[in-house]
Order: structure tokens, then C-alpha cells, then sequence
């Protein structure tokens, strides 16, 4: 789960110029301008792997026909984004998590709830199409959240092998690398299980949210791995595992970083993958808000 902006250019309407940049650029519409729709099919012709039938990577908002200004590459398309996206001239967005607060992005069910009736609207008056880009993002060799985590990190020497998830440090401290980890990724809430003292020499990293148990408690159990790092859990499966562990008498730790963070550094770097393709429109990195402050005593 890891490359220059170009302006667009006016074309100068007229025979033949106008048909040779249609060919360079494949352009269906008139005038050369680029549709969501089109953008979806250069992705689908990048991505190295065969498109998946069952998928929740689709336009979920807008429409395919929209005519591309610019594009924003985001972890979670939340209203904020999706009002800064539009104030800086971006209305194509690619996003990692759900748009509509589910993991399927159905949206029957929210008909007349004030908040999703608010965000359909803005989406619509300013023609704003926002495609989804989880599970391909996350397959395609190497898994791009995964790249773009591993780069934030400075980790690519400690990765086992190339685009893997496994860590491996000569020196370091639980403590040293939570730091490390708070200072690079810029997080706030980032919460920890463990002795900040505990030698560290093994991690094992799985961004975004860490379900299908058991698999991940078989993770954690790994008499090789030191800590588990995720975005996010239910605490009453990994945590109490980590918890128990320790209680054991073993020299375990979990890092839970908070989901947004723990995958923004891939969308940041879908951006950079992206621009290539679509050399007609700008293509930035629109990083999400982390949701949460902390509470102290």
C-alpha cells in the first residue's frame, strides 16, 4: 500500500492543430476538455492490475461528465476538503476513505439528513465530481499507501524488502520511534500501548484500520515482532491482546496512530503518480484534518 504541475493550455481552435492535440491528449469532448470520466480511464490503464468487478472505487458523487478544472488527491473527502478543493480551482477529487461515512458510500438511507443533504448540494452547485480510489490504490505493486508512508517515514532502508509492511531497526526505542513517527507524520493524537524504554528491532505497519481478526492478533503474536502499528482498532480486540501480552511477561507494543494520518502520506503521493497523466490540469496533495484534540487531566 509509495512527477511536475503544468498549467492548462488554451488550444487554438482551428482543423488541424485542434485534431493533433485531440490525438496526443485523447480528448472526447470539444475543445479538448478533460471529463472525471476520462480520468478514471487513464487511472484504470495505470494501475498494472486488471479492474475489479466488485469494487468501491467509482465516481460516488458527481457526475463522469464533469469538465476537470483541476484535481485534489485527499485521504477523506470531508466537506472542509471539499470547500478547500473548490476554492483553489479543484473540482476532481480522489479519495482514499468513503465520502458518505460508510465503507460502500450508500447514501439512500441519509435522504433528508441535514449534513449529507448539505454536502450533496455543494457538491452539485459547483460541479465537484469525487472518485473513489481505495482498493486498487491499495493492490497495485507497490501498494501506493504503503509506498508513500514508507517515504514520509524515511523508511525505505528499514523495509525487509521492497514494498513490504516489515520494519527493521539496529537501535531504537519505542519511545524514539513514536517521536520519530509524531514528528514526520505531524500527529496529535497518536496513542501508544507499551514501555516507552522497550527496545525496539521489529515493525510490523498496517495502515488505516486493523480488522479481519484473527490475522492481526496472529501478527502481534509473532515472537520476532516488536511492535504493531495501525491507524485504527476496536479496542476490545488488539489493544486488550497487546494489554494481555504485556501483563504475560512479553516485550510487546502497539502504536495506534489514527486512520487519517496513517494514510495520508499515500494520497500525497497518489498526487505525484497522478500528474503524469493528466498533463491538461493542475494536480495537487489536500491533506484531511486530523478529527481529534487531545484531552488532558
Amino acid at each position: 500500500m509509495v512527477y511536475m504541475s503544468m498549467t492548462r493550455r488554451s488550444l487554438v481552435v482551428g482543423g488541424a492543430t485542434l485534431a493533433a492535440a485531440s490525438r496526443v491528449h485523447g480528448f472526447a469532448q470539444a475543445g479538448g476538455a478533460l471529463t472525471a470520466g476520462e480520468v478514471v480511464e487513464r487511472i484504470k490503464g495505470r494501475v498494472g492490475i486488471p479492474w475489479m468487478t466488485e469494487t468501491v472505487d467509482r465516481i460516488v458523487a458527481g457526475s463522469s461528465e464533469v469538465r476537470v478544472k483541476g484535481i485534489a488527491t485527499t485521504m477523506m473527502a470531508t466537506l472542509e476538503v471539499i470547500q478547500r478543493a473548490v476554492a483553489a480551482g479543484r473540482n476532481m477529487i480522489l479519495t482514499h476513505e468513503p465520502t458518505f461515512w460508510s465503507h460502500l458510500d450508500t447514501t439512500k438511507e441519509l435522504e433528508g439528513d441535514p449534513t449529507y443533504e448539505f454536502k450533496r448540494r455543494f457538491i452539485a452547485e459547483h460541479d465537484v465530481a469525487v472518485f473513489r480510489f481505495h482498493d486498487h490504490w491499495h493492490r497495485m505493486k507497490p501498494d501506493g499507501i504503503n509506498a508513500g508512508m514508507t517515504r514520509e517515514l524515511g523508511w525505505e532502508k528499514n523495509a525487509v524488502s521492497e514494498g513490504s509492511r516489515e520494519f527493521v531497526f539496529d537501535v531504537a526505542t519505542l519511545g524514539g520511534l513514536v517521536e520519530t513517527m509524531v514528528k514526520r507524520l505531524n500527529a496529535h493524537s497518536m496513542r501508544v500501548v507499551g514501555d516507552a524504554k522497550m527496545p525496539v528491532k521489529r515493525v510490523v505497519a498496517n495502515w488505516g484500520y486493523a480488522s479481519l481478526m484473527p490475522s492481526v492478533i496472529k501478527t502481534a503474536a509473532r515472537p520476532d515482532v516488536d511492535v504493531v502499528i495501525c491507524g485504527e482498532t476496536r479496542e476490545w480486540e488488539l489493544v486488550e491482546y497487546v494489554q494481555d501480552q504485556i501483563a504475560a511477561g512479553a516485550k510487546k507494543a502497539l502504536i495506534v496512530v489514527n486512520h487519517v494520518v496513517s494514510e495520508q502520506s499515500g494520497m500525497r503521493y497518489c498526487a505525484e503518480w497522478l500528474k503524469p497523466m493528466v498533463p491538461e490540469v493542475p494536480v495537487e496533495f489536500m491533506a484531511s484534518k486530523e478529527p481529534f484534540w487531545v484531552a488532558t487531566s
